[in-house]
């Protein structure tokens, strides 16, 4: 097996070595998402030395979501965030979903991924317009507060989660 193959590279699953390869892989598609003006995601495993998942990563970034077409937006998820207190990057036991917020006709739609979650295992809450997600199973928990276009009441809003996809909708 080569040593690419052993450190999970290409494969989206990481070792600690492997994590500065994946980084740079994802600066590359920066350059191609610059080119392109669409939107990129990527996304990797940090794994124990047993094999076992201890951290999520990813980034979404979306170019172009402006009238003027500049506005840039960088969404990270996962559970491997900076630690406030060392300033290092750190695994953490809450994992931050990848959310998408579409502005429609009549309503805002919030998309958020959550693996292994059902509609009983989430609870939303608003206050003005800001948005939070938090939702819990076993092992999975996750928690995420998302900054919408407008404030919005708590009765205008309706959600569904199938398959561990959130949807939240807020009529205008």
């Amino acid at each position: 097996m080569s040593r690419k193959a052993k450190e999970g590279v290409g494969s989206g699953v990481f070792g600690l070595g492997g994590l500065l390869g994946g980084l740079g892989a994802m600066l590359e598609k920066l350059g191609e998402l610059a080119e392109r003006g669409k939107d990129l995601r990527e996304s990797g495993e940090i794994a124990s030395p047993d094999g076992k998942v201890r951290g999520v990563y990813g980034f979404n970034i979306r170019m172009g979501l402006g009238d003027d077409g500049e506005r840039v937006s960088v969404e990270p998820f996962g559970n491997v965030r900076k630690d406030e207190r060392t300033g290092k990057a750190a695994v953490h036991e809450v994992r931050e979903p990848l959310v998408d917020t579409f502005e429609e006709e009549g309503h805002v739609l919030v998309v958020a991924e959550m693996p292994g979650i059902a509609e009983e295992d989430v609870r939303l809450d608003l206050h003005g317009d800001i948005l939070t997600i938090v939702a819990g199973k076993g092992d999975k928990k996750y928690r995420k507060e998302v900054l919408l276009p407008a404030a919005f009441s708590p009765h205008s809003m309706s959600h569904s989660c199938r398959n561990g996809v959130l949807e939240v909708r807020f009529q205008r």
